[in-house]
Protein backbone atom coordinates (compact mmCIF):
# COMPACT_ATOMS: atom_id res chain seq x y z
CA UNK A 1 0.00 0.00 0.00
CA UNK A 2 2.84 2.38 0.81
CA UNK A 3 4.47 1.70 -2.53
CA UNK A 4 1.18 2.37 -4.33
CA UNK A 5 0.80 5.68 -2.52
CA UNK A 6 4.34 6.71 -3.44
CA UNK A 7 3.81 5.76 -7.07
CA UNK A 8 0.53 7.69 -7.18
CA UNK A 9 2.18 10.77 -5.72
CA UNK A 10 5.01 10.47 -8.25
CA UNK A 11 2.52 10.36 -11.11
CA UNK A 12 0.70 13.44 -9.80
CA UNK A 13 4.00 15.30 -9.50
CA UNK A 14 4.94 14.43 -13.07
CA UNK A 15 1.56 15.56 -14.32
CA UNK A 16 2.00 18.92 -12.58
CA UNK A 17 5.44 19.37 -14.12
CA UNK A 18 4.13 18.52 -17.59
CA UNK A 19 1.26 20.97 -17.11
CA UNK A 20 3.71 23.73 -16.18
CA UNK A 21 5.89 23.01 -19.23
CA UNK A 22 2.91 23.06 -21.59
CA UNK A 23 1.48 26.15 -19.95
CA UNK A 24 -1.60 24.33 -18.67
CA UNK A 25 -2.46 24.72 -15.00
CA UNK A 26 -3.30 21.53 -13.10
CA UNK A 27 -6.78 22.76 -12.24
CA UNK A 28 -7.55 22.97 -15.95
CA UNK A 29 -7.11 19.22 -16.19
CA UNK A 30 -10.26 18.74 -14.17
CA UNK A 31 -13.60 18.31 -15.91
CA UNK A 32 -16.25 20.94 -15.15
CA UNK A 33 -19.02 19.92 -12.80
CA UNK A 34 -22.40 19.96 -14.58
CA UNK A 35 -24.60 22.79 -13.30
CA UNK A 36 -21.85 24.43 -11.29
CA UNK A 37 -21.44 28.19 -11.83
CA UNK A 38 -18.30 29.34 -13.63
CA UNK A 39 -16.63 32.53 -12.57
CA UNK A 40 -15.36 35.07 -15.08
CA UNK A 41 -11.75 34.10 -14.46
CA UNK A 42 -12.37 30.60 -15.76
CA UNK A 43 -14.52 31.42 -18.78
CA UNK A 44 -11.50 31.71 -21.06
CA UNK A 45 -9.71 28.63 -19.72
CA UNK A 46 -9.04 25.63 -21.89
CA UNK A 47 -10.29 22.45 -20.22
CA UNK A 48 -8.26 19.43 -21.25
CA UNK A 49 -9.27 15.94 -20.28
CA UNK A 50 -8.66 12.65 -22.04
CA UNK A 51 -7.60 14.32 -25.27
CA UNK A 52 -10.69 16.55 -25.57
CA UNK A 53 -10.41 20.34 -25.51
CA UNK A 54 -13.18 22.79 -24.69
CA UNK A 55 -12.33 26.47 -25.12
CA UNK A 56 -13.93 29.76 -25.97
CA UNK A 57 -14.73 30.42 -29.60
CA UNK A 58 -12.08 33.13 -29.98
CA UNK A 59 -9.32 30.73 -28.90
CA UNK A 60 -9.16 29.20 -32.39
CA UNK A 61 -8.63 30.44 -35.91
CA UNK A 62 -11.46 28.90 -37.88
CA UNK A 63 -10.73 27.86 -41.45
CA UNK A 64 -14.40 28.04 -42.39
CA UNK A 65 -14.50 24.33 -43.24
CA UNK A 66 -16.85 22.80 -40.70
CA UNK A 67 -15.46 19.27 -40.91
CA UNK A 68 -11.85 20.41 -40.54
CA UNK A 69 -12.60 22.85 -37.72
CA UNK A 70 -14.59 20.21 -35.88
CA UNK A 71 -11.80 17.67 -36.29
CA UNK A 72 -9.29 20.16 -34.88
CA UNK A 73 -11.48 20.90 -31.89
CA UNK A 74 -12.53 24.34 -33.15
CA UNK A 75 -9.78 25.26 -35.60
CA UNK A 76 -6.11 26.14 -35.40
CA UNK A 77 -5.12 27.45 -31.95
CA UNK A 78 -4.46 31.17 -31.99
CA UNK A 79 -1.98 31.40 -29.14
CA UNK A 80 0.18 28.45 -30.12
CA UNK A 81 2.76 27.09 -32.52
CA UNK A 82 1.20 25.36 -35.53
CA UNK A 83 3.26 23.31 -37.98
CA UNK A 84 2.53 23.27 -41.72
CA UNK A 85 4.63 20.53 -43.26
CA UNK A 86 5.55 19.87 -46.87
CA UNK A 87 7.05 16.44 -47.37
CA UNK A 88 8.87 17.23 -50.64
CA UNK A 89 10.58 20.24 -52.20
CA UNK A 90 7.87 20.51 -54.86
CA UNK A 91 5.32 21.09 -52.08
CA UNK A 92 6.97 24.36 -51.03
CA UNK A 93 4.64 26.44 -53.18
CA UNK A 94 1.54 24.72 -51.80
CA UNK A 95 2.77 25.17 -48.21
CA UNK A 96 3.45 28.87 -48.78
CA UNK A 97 0.08 29.33 -50.50
CA UNK A 98 -1.76 27.63 -47.66
CA UNK A 99 0.09 29.77 -45.12
CA UNK A 100 -0.84 32.93 -47.05
CA UNK A 101 -4.46 31.78 -47.02
CA UNK A 102 -4.30 31.54 -43.23
CA UNK A 103 -2.63 34.96 -43.11
CA UNK A 104 -5.55 36.37 -45.10
CA UNK A 105 -7.96 34.98 -42.52
CA UNK A 106 -5.87 36.41 -39.67
CA UNK A 107 -5.65 39.89 -41.20
CA UNK A 108 -9.43 40.01 -41.51
CA UNK A 109 -9.54 40.20 -37.73
CA UNK A 110 -6.25 41.97 -36.98
CA UNK A 111 -6.56 45.04 -39.17
CA UNK A 112 -3.48 47.25 -39.26
CA UNK A 113 -1.01 44.71 -37.83
CA UNK A 114 1.66 43.27 -40.15
CA UNK A 115 2.88 39.69 -40.54
CA UNK A 116 6.57 38.83 -40.11
CA UNK A 117 7.96 36.04 -42.30
CA UNK A 118 11.35 34.77 -41.10
CA UNK A 119 13.62 32.46 -43.08
CA UNK A 120 17.20 31.79 -44.02
CA UNK A 121 18.90 32.91 -47.22
CA UNK A 122 18.71 29.34 -48.50
CA UNK A 123 14.94 29.31 -48.13
CA UNK A 124 14.27 32.46 -50.09
CA UNK A 125 16.79 31.57 -52.78
CA UNK A 126 15.27 28.10 -53.20
CA UNK A 127 11.56 28.95 -53.09
CA UNK A 128 11.60 32.68 -53.87
CA UNK A 129 9.50 35.48 -52.40
CA UNK A 130 5.76 35.99 -52.85
CA UNK A 131 4.72 38.24 -55.74
CA UNK A 132 3.46 41.54 -54.36
CA UNK A 133 0.69 42.07 -56.92
CA UNK A 134 -0.37 38.45 -56.52
CA UNK A 135 -0.68 38.89 -52.76
CA UNK A 136 -3.35 41.54 -53.22
CA UNK A 137 -5.16 39.83 -56.08
CA UNK A 138 -5.22 36.33 -54.61
CA UNK A 139 -5.28 36.86 -50.83
CA UNK A 140 -6.23 40.50 -50.30
CA UNK A 141 -2.90 41.17 -48.55
CA UNK A 142 -1.29 44.54 -49.08
CA UNK A 143 2.49 44.37 -49.70
CA UNK A 144 3.23 46.56 -46.67
CA UNK A 145 1.38 44.10 -44.43
CA UNK A 146 3.89 41.31 -45.08
CA UNK A 147 7.42 41.85 -43.75
CA UNK A 148 10.34 39.52 -44.52
CA UNK A 149 13.43 38.87 -42.43
CA UNK A 150 16.26 37.02 -44.19
CA UNK A 151 18.83 35.57 -41.79
CA UNK A 152 22.19 34.14 -42.89
CA UNK A 153 22.03 31.21 -40.46
CA UNK A 154 19.30 29.07 -38.94
CA UNK A 155 20.36 30.05 -35.43
CA UNK A 156 19.75 33.70 -36.30
CA UNK A 157 16.36 32.90 -37.84
CA UNK A 158 15.28 31.06 -34.68
CA UNK A 159 16.36 33.99 -32.51
CA UNK A 160 14.47 36.50 -34.68
CA UNK A 161 11.34 34.35 -34.62
CA UNK A 162 11.47 33.96 -30.83
CA UNK A 163 11.90 37.69 -30.27
CA UNK A 164 9.13 38.53 -32.73
CA UNK A 165 6.75 35.94 -31.29
CA UNK A 166 6.78 37.67 -27.92
CA UNK A 167 5.74 41.01 -29.43
CA UNK A 168 2.13 42.05 -29.86
CA UNK A 169 3.04 44.39 -32.73
CA UNK A 170 2.62 41.51 -35.21
CA UNK A 171 -0.60 39.74 -36.06
CA UNK A 172 1.35 36.50 -36.57
CA UNK A 173 4.89 35.22 -37.12
CA UNK A 174 5.90 32.74 -39.82
CA UNK A 175 9.13 30.75 -39.57
CA UNK A 176 10.11 28.79 -42.68
CA UNK A 177 12.76 26.07 -42.41
CA UNK A 178 14.08 23.61 -44.95
CA UNK A 179 15.02 20.01 -44.16
CA UNK A 180 15.45 18.55 -40.69
CA UNK A 181 18.17 20.57 -38.94
CA UNK A 182 19.30 19.54 -35.48
CA UNK A 183 18.71 23.04 -34.14
CA UNK A 184 14.98 22.62 -34.69
CA UNK A 185 14.41 20.30 -31.75
CA UNK A 186 11.89 20.09 -28.95
CA UNK A 187 13.69 22.77 -26.92
CA UNK A 188 13.57 25.33 -29.75
CA UNK A 189 9.93 24.63 -30.62
CA UNK A 190 8.92 24.75 -26.94
CA UNK A 191 10.38 28.24 -26.71
CA UNK A 192 8.42 29.31 -29.79
CA UNK A 193 5.25 27.74 -28.42
CA UNK A 194 5.70 29.47 -25.06
CA UNK A 195 6.27 32.85 -26.74
CA UNK A 196 3.10 32.40 -28.77
CA UNK A 197 1.08 31.50 -25.69
CA UNK A 198 2.33 34.49 -23.71
CA UNK A 199 1.70 36.97 -26.52
CA UNK A 200 -1.59 35.42 -27.60
CA UNK A 201 -0.47 35.36 -31.24
CA UNK A 202 -0.16 32.42 -33.66
CA UNK A 203 3.27 31.26 -34.85
CA UNK A 204 3.29 29.21 -38.06
CA UNK A 205 6.22 26.85 -38.58
CA UNK A 206 6.60 26.05 -42.28
CA UNK A 207 8.63 22.92 -43.01
CA UNK A 208 10.08 22.21 -46.45
CA UNK A 209 11.14 18.67 -47.38
CA UNK A 210 11.76 17.58 -43.81
CA UNK A 211 11.05 14.56 -41.68
CA UNK A 212 8.12 14.53 -39.28
CA UNK A 213 10.35 15.15 -36.28
CA UNK A 214 8.83 15.67 -32.82
CA UNK A 215 7.98 19.31 -32.12
CA UNK A 216 6.05 21.16 -29.45
CA UNK A 217 3.39 22.25 -31.95
CA UNK A 218 0.01 20.84 -30.86
CA UNK A 219 -1.15 20.68 -34.50
CA UNK A 220 0.72 19.50 -37.60
CA UNK A 221 -0.91 19.81 -41.01
CA UNK A 222 0.71 18.08 -43.98
CA UNK A 223 -0.03 20.16 -47.07
CA UNK A 224 0.50 19.33 -50.74
CA UNK A 225 -0.91 20.60 -54.00
CA UNK A 226 -4.18 19.18 -55.29
CA UNK A 227 -5.37 19.24 -58.89
CA UNK A 228 -7.42 22.32 -59.70
CA UNK A 229 -10.92 21.86 -60.99
CA UNK A 230 -12.08 23.46 -64.24
CA UNK A 231 -13.50 26.95 -64.19
CA UNK A 232 -17.22 27.39 -63.87
CA UNK A 233 -18.89 29.86 -66.24
CA UNK A 234 -22.47 30.88 -66.94
CA UNK A 235 -22.56 28.41 -69.82
CA UNK A 236 -21.14 25.63 -67.64
CA UNK A 237 -17.74 24.09 -67.03
CA UNK A 238 -14.97 25.47 -69.24
CA UNK A 239 -13.07 22.44 -70.52
CA UNK A 240 -9.29 22.58 -70.38
CA UNK A 241 -9.22 25.55 -68.00
CA UNK A 242 -7.48 25.88 -64.62
CA UNK A 243 -9.70 26.86 -61.73
CA UNK A 244 -9.03 27.91 -58.17
CA UNK A 245 -5.90 26.78 -56.31
CA UNK A 246 -6.48 23.63 -54.28
CA UNK A 247 -4.66 22.07 -51.36
CA UNK A 248 -4.62 18.56 -49.98
CA UNK A 249 -4.50 18.85 -46.19
CA UNK A 250 -3.74 15.90 -43.92
CA UNK A 251 -3.94 16.08 -40.13
CA UNK A 252 -0.56 14.65 -39.21
CA UNK A 253 -0.73 15.41 -35.49
CA UNK A 254 -3.37 16.86 -33.21
CA UNK A 255 -4.25 16.51 -29.55
CA UNK A 256 -7.95 16.56 -30.32
CA UNK A 257 -8.30 14.98 -33.77
CA UNK A 258 -7.76 11.70 -35.51
CA UNK A 259 -5.80 11.57 -38.78
CA UNK A 260 -7.89 12.78 -41.68
CA UNK A 261 -7.55 14.19 -45.20
CA UNK A 262 -9.31 17.19 -46.74
CA UNK A 263 -9.20 18.87 -50.15
CA UNK A 264 -9.63 22.63 -49.86
CA UNK A 265 -10.04 25.25 -52.54
CA UNK A 266 -9.16 28.91 -52.01
CA UNK A 267 -11.65 31.45 -53.32
CA UNK A 268 -9.62 34.56 -54.29
CA UNK A 269 -12.77 36.68 -54.60
CA UNK A 270 -14.22 35.95 -51.18
CA UNK A 271 -10.85 35.15 -49.53
CA UNK A 272 -12.24 32.00 -48.00
CA UNK A 273 -11.79 28.24 -48.15
CA UNK A 274 -14.25 25.80 -49.68
CA UNK A 275 -14.13 22.04 -49.31
CA UNK A 276 -14.14 19.93 -52.44
CA UNK A 277 -15.40 16.37 -52.36
CA UNK A 278 -13.23 14.12 -54.47
CA UNK A 279 -15.10 11.82 -56.84
CA UNK A 280 -14.06 8.19 -56.44
CA UNK A 281 -12.38 6.59 -59.44
CA UNK A 282 -14.61 4.00 -61.10
CA UNK A 283 -13.05 0.57 -61.39
CA UNK A 284 -14.17 -1.55 -64.36
CA UNK A 285 -14.73 -5.16 -63.25
CA UNK A 286 -13.05 -7.97 -65.13
CA UNK A 287 -15.08 -9.67 -67.84
CA UNK A 288 -16.62 -12.98 -66.86
CA UNK A 289 -17.51 -14.31 -70.37
CA UNK A 290 -14.37 -13.59 -72.31
CA UNK A 291 -12.00 -16.20 -73.65
CA UNK A 292 -9.31 -17.58 -71.46
CA UNK A 293 -6.19 -15.46 -71.45
CA UNK A 294 -3.38 -16.63 -73.64
CA UNK A 295 -0.72 -18.66 -71.88
CA UNK A 296 2.42 -16.90 -70.87
CA UNK A 297 5.08 -16.93 -73.60
CA UNK A 298 8.25 -18.88 -73.16
CA UNK A 299 11.75 -17.53 -72.91
CA UNK A 300 12.45 -14.77 -75.42
CA UNK A 301 16.02 -14.43 -76.69
CA UNK A 302 17.42 -11.29 -78.21
CA UNK A 303 19.42 -13.37 -80.73
CA UNK A 304 18.69 -16.83 -82.14
CA UNK A 305 20.75 -19.72 -80.92
CA UNK A 306 23.91 -20.55 -82.90
CA UNK A 307 23.31 -23.12 -85.62
CA UNK A 308 19.54 -22.67 -85.66
CA UNK A 309 18.70 -19.40 -87.43
CA UNK A 310 15.14 -18.32 -87.61
CA UNK A 311 13.21 -19.15 -90.75
CA UNK A 312 12.60 -15.55 -91.64
CA UNK A 313 16.31 -14.71 -91.37
CA UNK A 314 17.51 -17.28 -93.99
CA UNK A 315 18.32 -15.83 -97.42
CA UNK A 316 16.30 -17.02 -100.38
CA UNK A 317 17.71 -19.26 -103.13
CA UNK A 318 18.01 -16.32 -105.50
CA UNK A 319 20.16 -14.53 -102.93
CA UNK A 320 22.66 -17.38 -102.42
CA UNK A 321 24.62 -16.84 -105.71
CA UNK A 322 24.91 -13.15 -105.02
CA UNK A 323 26.34 -13.85 -101.60
CA UNK A 324 28.81 -16.41 -102.88
CA UNK A 325 29.94 -14.66 -106.10
CA UNK A 326 33.01 -12.41 -105.94
CA UNK A 327 32.59 -8.67 -106.07
CA UNK A 328 32.79 -7.02 -109.41
CA UNK A 329 36.09 -5.31 -109.93
CA UNK A 330 36.74 -2.26 -111.99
Amino acid sequence: MAMNAVARETVFTLRRQIAKIEGTLPERLQAPVPGAPLDAARLDMTLVRRGLAVASADAFLRTGIERLDTALGGGLPRAALSEIHGLETRDAGAVAGFALSLVSLILKEKQGLPILWVGTTEIFHEAGLPYARGLHAMFGIEPEQLLFSEAPKLLDALWIAEEAARMTAFAAVILEIRGSPRLLDLTATRRLHARAQNAGRPVLLLRQAGEADPTAAPVRLIVSAASSASRETVAGTLAGSIGRPAFKVDIGKSRTALPGQFTLEWNPNEHAFAERTENPVAVVPASQRGADPAPAPGAVLAFPAIGSPAAGDQPSRQQHPAHRSPRRAG
